[in-house]
């Protein structure tokens, strides 16, 4: 399949220095119909419509009206979700390279709030860079087993869709990976995302909300086990949401935790105006869409949720996720030479901006992205993580609670620090 790929080069990829959801999502989610009407383009029904001219959409309604969109032609991702069918999507949808029937990038960058994809990206068992070839933009390249291709559906219901897949990667050292995929992805009723708080949860009375989550498995079906020497991949689960001038991500670390309480070094130390670190044990992470940073959470100081919140669009949205508490081998994406490539992150947040000064930015969108352990498995075995989507529009005193529980910190306390 990789023979016949046409690759685009960085210049060719579409640009997107100025993020163009940015502004109206903040408009329409804030608006009410009376005061800023949402053109039906812009909705969840615009989006569903514009998708199914491309490829097979399936869509998954909660009785309190929350919609999810998944497709099939798009590898099994989540492409966008929304509190109503015609209130706007809250996943990143790049329409562009969708129109262009594009496909055998350097990143086939469709969008999607709930990608499959597998780690690790860099270092000494990379799987986005071939053998000998120095980690740089200009050899990055997204495998063709995961980006490409249409997903099988093995099973699907009203509230449940589950997908199949087989591939094969290689990586940096040589090493071939056979392996299965089977990824799930259902809706969460209230009393679900109430339990992820645990005792005391906050209500959700009052606000919009929807909420899903994907389960992700991969079987080793190879003859070799997957082990520190070969290297081994983990599910990696990249979130795609559209920026605004205004949004942060806040991302929780434990301040008793061990190690470095996180690493800004991805893509060039992130500036210290879009970089804040809050004494009550949470990072304030600019996510506008127009500077490229990353920063990650290693598994000492990493707590199970992550989230973003724009004051303007009154919309907080949260990830939940799988952690192991006592599991510290996972795996290091970061480009180049490594020390620990088992000493990796869990939770990581992407902002995206121009690749390289005077360059285009891969979209102008942002990401919340989460990881399972290194994948150490003997032919047969199986390893599953589960990263679920919550997303909550209301005032920010609906909101509060739900922060104070998941993130650690009041949104209020969080915008005052970012006006300073």
């Amino acid at each position: 399949m990789g023979c016949n790929r046409t690759v685009w080069s960085p210049e060719s990829l579409p640009p997107a220095e100025t993020p163009a959801p940015a502004v109206p999502l903040t408009h329409m989610l804030a608006a009410t119909p009376e005061s800023q009407p949402v053109h039906a383009d812009d909705t969840f029904a615009g989006d569903i419509a514009f998708l199914e001219k491309h490829g097979e959409v399936i869509t998954l309604e909660a009785p309190t009206g929350g919609v999810v969109a998944l497709s099939p032609t798009y590898q099994g991702r989540v492409m966008t979700s929304a509190v109503g069918r015609d209130r706007p999507g809250l996943g990143y949808l790049n329409r562009d390279f969708i129109a262009a029937g594009k496909t055998g990038t350097q990143f086939d960058n469709y969008g999607g709030e709930d990608r499959f994809w597998l780690g690790p990206e860099g270092g000494p068992f990379a799987l986005y860079f071939a053998p000998g070839k120095s980690q740089q933009f200009e050899n990055w390249q997204t495998p063709a087993g995961f980006q490409e291709g249409t997903w099988a559906v093995a099973s699907r219901s009203g509230t449940e869709v589950t997908f199949t897949r087989s591939m094969r990667v290689a990586n940096y050292a040589g090493t071939t990976f056979d392996l299965d995929v089977r990824r799930t992805v259902r809706l969460l009723d209230a009393k679900a995302v109430t339990s992820l708080f645990g005792e005391a949860p906050p209500t959700l009375e009052g606000m919009d909300w929807v909420a899903y989550e994907s389960v992700n498995e991969i079987t080793n079906t190879g003859k070799q086990a997957w082990t520190r020497q070969t290297g081994a991949p983990s599910i990696w689960i990249l979130a795609m949401f559209n920026p605004s001038p205004d949004t942060w991500g806040i991302i929780p670390f434990d301040p008793k935790g061990s190690g470095e309480i996180v690493n800004d070094r991805y893509f060039g130390k992130v500036p210290d105006d879009r970089l804040r670190t809050l004494d009550q044990g949470a990072l304030l992470f600019k996510c506008d869409g127009t500077h490229r940073g990353k920063i990650g959470i290693a598994p000492g100081r990493a707590r199970p949720f992550a989230g973003s919140y724009s004051q303007s669009a009154h919309l907080l949205t949260l990830v939940h996720f799988d952690l192991h508490p006592g599991e510290t081998a996972y795996v290091n994406s970061m480009w180049g030479e490594q020390k620990s490539p088992f000493g990796g992150d869990v939770v990581n947040s992407y902002n995206d901006g121009p690749v390289e000064p005077g360059k285009p930015a891969l979209g102008g969108f942002y990401e919340l992205e989460t990881s399972s352990p290194a994948a150490f498995l003997a032919p047969g075995k199986s390893i599953t993580h589960a990263h679920r989507t919550l997303h909550f529009v209301g005032d920010v005193d609906q909101l509060d609670p739900i922060a104070v529980r998941a993130l650690g910190v009041s949104l209020q306390t969080a915008m005052t620090s970012v006006a300073q």
